[in-house]
């Protein structure tokens, strides 16, 4: 009886460490290939999205694992190459270069994660939580609240800017002035963005002392 009330302690404790990011916990969390960077713009007065992502993002880590999010997250900057911008139109792509990014300070946007805070826990749920990125765009720097979800080793995030705040009213009168028709002559200054990249959680660890 007392083995098999240890086995389950330990399963809830293994499970419980294993929920990323709790205090106290023993695994080793890994961000693990690319970090997709993407967005999604609106036009018309019916504000249809128009989605896409970026093919050129230099992602820098200041360290490859860790035991929670803070620990592997914190201090990542991202640079952004805006002329890969990919919406799966050329067409699209080709105005949103000329008429768009072309008209804003440097040919880059760029990010840095400057903090992360973790919802409250439930068991076999989906983790969730805020970053908070610090964004420059046009020659301006912004901090963005992005929530975020965990889930089956992904970790997406997502927030919205306001073109207005990076003073990119030109460039917005731009594209709408290109894509007028298109638009029905609306396009809107909030833009949702957000990024998503792999994160593995080895096996935590439980004592052998502690294993049956």
């Amino acid at each position: 009886m007392i083995k098999i009330f240890l086995s389950i302690l330990l399963l809830v404790m293994a499970g419980n460490a294993n929920e990323m990011g709790s205090k106290g916990g023993s695994c080793t969390l890994t961000q693990e290939g690319p970090l997709v960077v993407d967005f999604k713009a609106y036009k018309t007065a019916a504000k249809i999205g128009v989605g896409g992502v970026f093919d050129t993002v230099v992602y820098t880590s200041k360290v490859s694992s860790g035991k929670n999010f803070r620990e592997i997250f914190i201090g990542e900057t991202v640079s952004i190459n805006t002329a890969s911008v990919n919406s799966k139109n050329k067409e699209r792509d080709d105005k949103l270069v000329t008429f768009f990014f072309e008209k804003m300070l440097g040919k880059e946007i760029t990010a840095k994660i400057l903090d992360y805070k973790s919802d409250k826990i439930f068991k076999g749920k989906p983790k969730t939580g805020m970053f908070m990125v610090e964004i420059t765009m046009n020659g301006v720097t912004k901090t963005v609240p992005m929530n975020s979800t965990y889930d089956s080793g992904v970790i997406k995030a997502n927030g919205v800017i306001d073109i207005f705040d990076f003073s990119a009213n030109d460039a917005l009168s731009s594209i709408n002035k290109a894509c007028y028709d298109l638009h029905e002559g609306k396009t809107w200054n909030d833009v949702t963005i957000g990024f998503t990249t792999k994160v593995k959680s080895t096996l935590c660890d439980v004592p052998k002392k502690n294993r049956l």
